[in-house]
Formats: C-alpha cells, structure tokens, sequence
C-alpha cells in the first residue's frame, strides 16, 4: 500500500509569547522570555512563584458566559487556537467533506482548574451531601477540548485526545499523520493545550523539585544546557495544526507550510519520571522517526530539543543525540525554545511543531536563551551548536523535534519543507 503525503495547511497558537503564531514566532526569534511573576492565582507561599503565562487573554472575548460555564481554560486556549488554525488553512469551504475531517487534540492532565475548584466547593459544603456542578466531569476531562472543535465545525471524522504526559501532543500529531497517510482520513485538527498553572499544578511539581525557584529572576530561569539550571519553568496555553492530505490539499488550492514525513515514538521503561540517563528511549524514537521519513542523520539540519532545564533531562537528550548523529551533530543547530515559552506540558510538542515548521519556512533557528559564557554543562560537548542566546539564519530544510514524558513516553515528528 503506497502511504500518502501529509502536509501542513493551518496553524494556531495561544502562548506566553503571543496570542496568534506570528507575534510567538516574532518572539522566539528575538529571544524574549513569557516567564512573569504567577498572577492566576497567590504564589507567594509556594517554592515557585512564577510561570509563563498566557497574558491579555480574555474568554469573554471569545465565548458568551454561558459557553464559558462549560469550559475549562485549557479547553478555551484549544478552542481559539483551533479557530486561528481552521480559518487559516480555508478548511470550511464546500470543497470538504466533514465526514473526513478529524480533530486530535491532546492535554497532559486537562481541566486541573476546574477540578480544584470542584474539591474546593465539595470541601466547603460536604456536611450538606454531595453537590457537584453539572459540567464538572465534562469541563474536566482532557479529551474534552477535541469534542468541542468538532461539534463547532461539524467535523465527523476520527476524534479523540491523546494523554501521554508532556508527549501528548506529539502523539496527537503522530496519530493524525498515520491516519491521513492511510487514508482514514483528509485533514486533522492536530495539538495540544493546557493550563495547569493552579495551585495543585505548581504545589504537585514543586513537591518533586521539578520546578525551577529562581523567583528572583523569573525571566532568566529557565537556562536549558546550562550548568546552573534548577528545574523547568511552566507554561500554558495551545497550539492548533491542521494536517491534510497532499492531494485534497492541492485540489482545493491550500497553502502549504511544509511536510510531516515522520513520526517515532519509543518507551524508556526506566523510571517514573526521570528519563534514562543514557537516553536510550530518546535515541530509539529519533532513530524511529528517521525510519519512518525514509531519512538518514545527515538530512536533518535543525533539533528543536525538549530541553527542559532540568539537571538530568537534558544531559540524557543531549548523549541521545550525539548517540544517534554522530559527528553530524557538530554540523546541527539545536535549541530549546522552552527557554522562552517555558513548558507547556501536554501543549509544548504541537508548538514546537508550529517552531519547526517555521523554522523550515524561513530559514531561521530560534535561540536557547539565558546562556552564560561561564555557565558551561561539563557533560555536554562544546563543539555542539545549542544556539545560544540568539537566533541564527541557516538553511533548514528539515527540522525534528523531541518531546519527553512522565512515565517514559518519547515522541518525535520531523518536518521538511514543501516540495510540490
């Protein structure tokens, strides 16, 4: 059976850099941090007091109160991001069939907000008996956001979300690929969102020493391959592609961004949380993805690294990398753009995807911000070329990209850029 080319026709983004895809791509590029004091909720007894958020975003501005009663806030961050990625790629025309039109959308953990908030009220008044909120379990779930795209659409085809940690969503692009390229479908609304950014999400990874605490100097803690990295920095907010069949998408006239040529995914089997120290699971889904495009080491010329800041994460990615390219890797940019974005948990892989398939658009590597000349990782070779600080114009004709999850979960996609 001769697999079918799969192409990139739309994309959305709510981030801590911006609320569209160009102002957060403007932003990488000039290396700025998302990363503020923490305003969604008092931090100030918390070991961590700061996160990138999403800023100037109002679900009011996009939802009636009625319809927000529905929605958590990861939900509304997917729902917009979804709007700016259908309308971006004409999806609604009558040239497409709904039926064969699918929504993928994945979430790390979903509706943590609304789940607090629902403990808390249970917590006040359960000497009454149990009372709980109609939308509660709706308004929580993580695959919740996928069905509420496809009932605004009428999309018909496959829909569901994908829970796989800080993987999630590069799983969620996987899947689509591999049911467009079979012909299960024509196009996908493919990503991630979250918003964990609550008092469980910060207290939780705070209770695991995951989280930086640089509170006096939130902008510059997350500082991936440096020596003096504390912990990741967390995030929020969405990222929307829509991936189409190269032929349904020539047929109507679509613009096409670039190419999803392959997808690995592996297991570390080595630990709860902590990935392997060798990174044998990493190497094994990069290895994968490279089969899976038809591609050697040599083809690929950007990384965009999960890169977390965390002590053990990146050193393991880092000896992955070398492990499966070799003397090539002195000849790749790599960065970690959640230096700038912090970490989007079950969102970071669908934006670093949008990163990659801009960066192969344009020609340009978004930088690993917060690098010291003298804050040197001993265990990571210097000759690399982590990109250190600012952007660089190179061309990049094909980019991959990692992401990493708890319970050993690894995923890569690569893009490379359209030819016709």
């Amino acid at each position: 059976m001769e697999l079918k080319r799969v192409v990139v026709t739309g994309m959305g983004a709510i981030t801590p850099l911006g609320n569209d895809v160009e102002t957060t791509w403007q932003a990488a590029v000039a290396g700025k941090s998302g990363a503020a004091p923490i305003t969604h909720f008092d931090a100030s007894k918390f070991k961590t007091q700061f996160a990138c958020e999403v800023k100037d975003f109002n679900g009011a501005d996009h939802f009636d109160r009625k319809r927000i009663r529905q929605l958590d806030l990861y939900a509304q961050y997917a729902l917009v991001a979804a709007k700016q990625a259908v309308e971006d790629s004409a999806l609604l025309g009558e040239d497409v069939d709904k039926n064969r039109v699918g929504v993928i959308v994945a979430a790390g953990i979903g509706g943590l907000h609304t789940f607090e908030e629902e403990a808390g009220y249970y917590a006040l008044h359960q000497e009454q008996g149990p009372k709980y909120n109609p939308f509660f379990i709706p308004k929580m779930i993580a695959d919740i956001a996928s069905g509420h795209i496809s009932m605004d659409y009428g999309f018909h085809g496959p829909n569901y979300g994908t829970v796989s940690a800080c993987a999630s969503s590069n799983n969620a692009l996987i899947d689509a690929f591999n049911l467009i390229r079979l012909g299960k479908a024509d196009a996908i609304v493919t990503g991630g969102a979250e918003a964990a950014i609550f008092p469980a999400g910060v207290g939780g990874f705070n209770s695991m020493h995951a989280l930086s605490t640089r509170n006096d100097d939130p902008t510059r803690a997350s500082r991936p391959f440096s020596a003096s990295r504390d912990g990741f920095v967390m995030g929020e907010g969405a990222a929307v592609i829509v991936l189409e069949e190269y032929e349904h998408a020539k047929a109507r006239g679509a613009k096409i961004y670039a190419e999803l040529v392959g997808g690995g995914m592996s297991a570390d089997a080595h630990h709860l949380t902590a990935t392997h120290p060798e990174g044998l699971g990493a190497m094994l889904s990069m290895k994968n993805a490279l089969e899976d495009a038809g591609m050697k080491p040599e083809d690929i010329d950007y990384i965009n690294a999960h890169g977390t800041s965390t002590p053990v994460g990146d050193v393991s990615e880092i000896k992955a990398i070398v492990g499966v390219f070799g003397d090539h890797a002195k000849k790749l940019n790599i960065s970690s753009t959640k230096s700038m974005t912090g970490h989007l948990l079950g969102a970071t892989g669908a934006l670093e995807a949008i990163f990659c398939i801009k960066a192969v658009g344009e020609n340009i590597v978004p930088p690993t911000i917060n690098h010291d000349a003298d804050d040197v990782e001993p265990n990571i070779d210097p000759e690399l070329n982590l990109t250190f600080n600012e952007a660089q114009k190179r061309p990049v004709n094909a980019a991959l990209s990692n992401v990493f999850g708890f319970g050993g979960h690894n995923a890569t996609v690569i893009f490379k850029k359209y030819e016709a």
